[in-house]
């Protein structure tokens, strides 16, 4: 029976899986008449139908102890070897394979070398047996235990390790002492490997430290998966994507230098993973990629308009910049900041501008940063450190020039990590930043190309050496007719759709938004008022489904308002229904636009006393001062007693007393209110003014005058007083409003009482006393008495 791959020695017992049938009729054969078989080992495995040639002339007679047939149809064997035999011939048999064999005997078995290999042979193998952890401990007692040299050698050749030609070469060795020797030669040798391997070990042991074994490791796992098929070295794709990348050289030779000491770091290092996120970021970020539209200055304003209506200055601006962008190959992106009050589009109109500009758009909200590490990132030796907000910013924009919107960058905040606005500065300024240096980057970055808009609601929460960098552009609340076209267009077609409803199943009548703007809203922009209108449409999609009517169609006129929306919020119309004394309506500026601000004063018996009060500031309470020293300076000029004030109170009080005001433009209101309680003179309800007051009587000028004036119309006043310095202010106010308003401009507060109160008929306010007597008498009376005495 020809066998694979194994080598079988007399007195050797091992199982056999037998698969070939005439091996099989063999074993059967054998098995029945009780007759020893032949087992010689085949030169090449892989041939299933051996002959002669194919078969080694030596093998083993063995015996066949047990055999099982499998429900497979192969047969298990329990053979033992007897004694080595070799080929004479073979013979033709279909059956099986025969041959005519002679027994080969041990050569020299008296020689008198024997009994000292075979004594050294039992040593060495129970010193091999010791560092062979796979020799059962069975087996060395067998050996040991064994004195017959030949029966001794050719078990311990039966455990040893070793290929299937060695065995086959010392399976022909005849002569006992050289087989001794051939064997005693391969265990010393096995020997030799163990200790030296032991030593290396050692060694190496010595110098590979706890980073170095795990380098080791992983490099044994990365040839075990190249080896099953699953290899792929993500540093190569790393290496690759690098390649690949477009980068500026200094880039370049940094991220080399640290893929370079990547790879040398051991895998599981903590390090490792820091140079790797840092690698990867410097591969998602855009160097030189960039949006290479085409500017067409028609389409842009066709955009500009079509998103919003109104906004004149801030759409000419960019329009501005896309013709000059059209001749020049590079413009240095400028920065806008959009300042106004809530609701009035600053940053849709952010996102107009990148589709006017054919850009990638990205918005950054500052809101609430404190930390200067979110704008400039963190250091590296920080754990978890991550580029700032303008990197990552840019890392989702993908180009270098995108339209980047910083929202709210008033809203910052300083604390003990450190001032973020002043972090902005670098970012904001175009003389810096073409170079751009985050803290975990440390690379310079080019942020020249990106088109920087910031919003704002008002000026006073950013610093002045930001608000230096920007070029600001405010932007204005919408009037009432604004409104009423910002709804049509957008705010109603937009809810209806968010609400279900096609375009024709609500008409809002324009009476009916009117109605809604001035009796449920009162704001500059027209968040509210959207607001509002999708309450209007959840009412009506409430009602449908009540009626079971999904189809039915509802028009929405000015009387049906209040029962979808319920009592109206706001009064609309003149502050006061009557002229009254005392009560003058001043215009004030809020974060949210203009506002109508009413300020009354009254007249009690007392010493003198003036009180002030409704939440009011310094600067307001001092402004109601320096009116009441005005008043007092023109007590004569007046009609009123010189010493009037001793035998008053006077208490002025402006409503709405728990919010809290300032500022000094009301200094005028304040004085032509005490003045009108004095003189029992009756203020103008359709007027409203505005300035600041000095002693001498003059008007200084104010700010925010087109917020105050979009107030003023939306209060229904006819009349304006201005400063007269104001006056250069006017052309940024709205044609319309301006055309809409009597306005007069006033540089004393003469002139302020001259066109607010209202006199009876043939009444003069000032009594025919010259300037310089009143100054002569009030300045000097109490000198020229004591030199009379």
């Amino acid at each position: 029976m020809p066998l694979r791959d194994v080598v079988i020695f007399p007195g050797m017992v091992a199982p056999l899986v037998v698969g070939r049938k005439k091996s099989a009729r063999a074993l059967e054969y054998a098995m029945k008449e009780r007759s020893l078989i032949f087992l010689v080992t085949q030169k090449d495995a892989s041939i299933e139908e051996p002959g002669s040639e194919h078969l080694y002339e030596c093998g083993v007679l063995a015996s066949v102890m047990q055999l099982l047939r499998l429900p497979d149809g192969t047969i298990k064997a329990l053979i033992e070897g007897k004694r080595r035999a070799i080929v004479e011939a073979y013979s033709e048999d279909e059956d099986y394979l025969r041959a005519e064999v002679r027994e080969a005997g041990d050569q020299h078995t008296e020689s008198v070398e024997l009994p000292v290999y075979n004594r050294e042979l039992k040593q060495v193998f129970e010193r091999y047996a010791k560092i062979e952890k796979s020799i059962p401990v069975e087996v060395l007692k067998s050996v040991t235990a064994l004195e017959n040299p030949a029966l001794r050698v050719d078990l311990i050749c039966s455990h040893l390790r070793l290929g299937t030609e060695e065995k086959q070469a010392i399976l022909e060795i005849l002569h006992l002492p050289d087989r001794i020797r051939r064997v005693l030669e391969i265990l010393y040798r096995e020997l030799e490997l163990h200790e030296l391997e032991k030593d290396i070990d050692i060694r190496v042991k010595k110098k590979m430290n706890e980073s170095q074994r795990h380098y080791y490791l992983n490099e044994k796992v990365k040839e075990i998966q190249t080896e099953m098929g699953q290899a792929g070295d993500d540093l190569d794709e790393l290496q690759e994507a690098l390649k690949e990348k477009e980068l500026p050289e200094s880039v370049r030779e940094k991220a080399d230098r640290e893929l370079s000491k990547l790879r040398a770091m051991p895998p599981m290092s903590a390090e490792t993973t820091v140079v790797r996120n840092y690698l990867e970021t410097i591969i998602s970020l855009p160097w030189v990629e960039k949006d290479d539209a085409s500017i067409d200055i028609e389409k842009a304003e066709d955009i500009l308009n079509e998103d919003h209506y109104g906004l004149k200055k801030p759409k000419e601006r960019i329009l501005e910049y896309l013709a000059v962008q059209s001749q020049v190959q590079k413009l240095r992106g400028p920065i806008l900041c959009l300042v106004g009050p809530p609701g009035v589009g600053k940053t849709s109109v952010c996102k107009s501008i990148a589709r006017a500009m054919d850009r990638k758009f990205v918005r950054l909200s500052l809101g609430g940063i404190r930390d200067e590490a979110e704008i400039r990132g963190h250091r590296r030796t920080y754990i978890g450190a991550m580029p700032g907000k303008i990197i990552h910013s840019m890392q989702k924009a993908e180009v270098v020039n995108p339209v980047f919107c910083l929202d709210e960058v008033d809203k910052m905040s300083v604390d003990f990590r450190g001032d973020p606005s002043s972090a902005l500065l670098e970012v904001l300024d175009p003389e810096q930043n073409y170079a751009f240096n985050d803290h975990y980057l440390d690379l310079d970055y080019d942020l020249s190309e990106v088109f920087f808009i910031a919003t704002a609601n008002n000026l006073h929460g950013i610093p002045l050496p930001l608000q230096d960098r920007m070029e600001i552009i405010r932007l204005n609340g919408y009037t009432e007719e604004d409104k009423l076209e910002i709804a049509e267009r957008f705010l109603v077609p937009k809810q209806l759709g968010l609400n279900g409803f096609q375009e024709e199943d609500i008409l809002f009548a324009k009476e009916a938004v009117l109605e809604i703007v001035r009796h449920y809203t009162r704001e500059a922009g027209v968040r509210n008022l959207e607001r509002t209108i999708a309450a209007v449409c959840r009412k009506i999609a409430r009602d449908r489904l009540k009626r079971k009517e999904p189809t039915r169609k509802y028009q929405l006129s000015d009387q049906s308002v209040d029962e979808y929306l319920g009592v109206p919020k706001y009064r609309f119309g003149l502050a006061e229904e009557r002229d009254a004394i005392g009560l003058v309506t001043g215009l004030a500026w809020t974060e949210v636009g203009g506002e109508l601000l009413q300020i009354e004063s009254v007249l009690m018996p007392g010493t003198g006393k003036m009180t002030v009060t409704g939440k009011l500031g310094d600067v307001m309470q001092e402004s109601a001062q320096a009116a009441l020293s005005y008043v007092r300076s023109r007590s004569m000029r007046l009609g009123l007693e010189v010493d009037f004030y001793q035998k008053l109170d006077i208490h002025v009080h402006i409503p709405e007393g728990a919010i809290p005001k300032d500022g000094p433009s009301a200094g005028i209101t304040i004085a032509t209110s005490i003045i009108s309680a004095l003189l029992k003179y009756p203020v103008d309800r359709h007027l409203a003014m505005t300035g600041e007051i000095t002693l001498r009587g003059r008007v200084l000028p104010i700010g925010g005058l087109t917020e105050k004036l979009l107030a003023a119309k939306r209060g229904n006043i006819t009349r304006i007083l201005l400063p007269a310095e104001n006056k250069r202010d006017l052309e940024e106010v709205p044609v319309r409003i301006r055309e809409s308003l009597d306005i007069a401009f006033v540089d004393h507060v003469d002139d302020v009482l001259l066109k607010a109160l209202i006199l009876p008929g043939g009444e003069q306010l000032f009594k025919d006393v010259s300037m310089e007597s009143i100054l002569k008498d009030v300045a000097l009376s109490a000198h020229n008495t004591t030199v009379q005495q």
